[in-house]
């Protein structure tokens, strides 16, 4: 936890505030992160391995139903258990390896714009995945309630 105890606020009056909502801030970090990878699986579980073929093709994956298979698999079931905080450093540092390999094989050489479908969407969302990865499900998590992390 991040010691604000010497920071001025301009407007003391919301210290109470702050300190009382500090605790969700984490969980709410965790949630968007799990959110946004969940409904994004979930568009592949919806379209199913043959829709998706094209797609992977284009970028130079032939005959990537297992691949499409593994990464539904990381994207929707991570993404939930990143949200709720089970196995939560695994499906985190999952995602942000996709993210990785994304960012930097598939998107770099476009450049960062997104307009341009460049790396700036995959690396904010690596790099958060890289984070949750990093400091796991928290005070508010399934990880915590079972007592264990991968």
């Amino acid at each position: 936890m991040e010691d604000t105890t010497d920071t001025k606020l301009v407007l003391p009056f919301l210290r109470p505030f702050y300190d009382g909502v500090e605790p969700l801030v984490w969980p709410l970090i965790r949630i968007a992160v799990g959110w946004n990878f969940a409904v994004h699986g979930w568009g592949k579980v919806m379209a199913g391995p043959s829709a998706l073929l094209p797609a992977f093709a284009e970028v130079g994956f032939h005959d990537a139903t297992a691949l499409i298979l593994f990464l539904t698999v990381i994207e929707f079931l991570g993404g939930l258990c990143i949200m709720f905080g089970l196995f939560t450093r695994f499906f985190a540092a999952a995602c942000a390896l996709e993210l990785a390999y994304i960012c930097f094989i598939l998107y770099w050489p476009n450049g960062f714009s997104w307009l341009r479908r460049g790396y700036e969407y995959v690396l904010l969302w690596g790099l958060l995945c890289f984070a949750v990865s990093l400091k796991g499900g928290g005070r508010w998590s399934l990880d915590r309630l079972i007592g264990r992390e991968l």
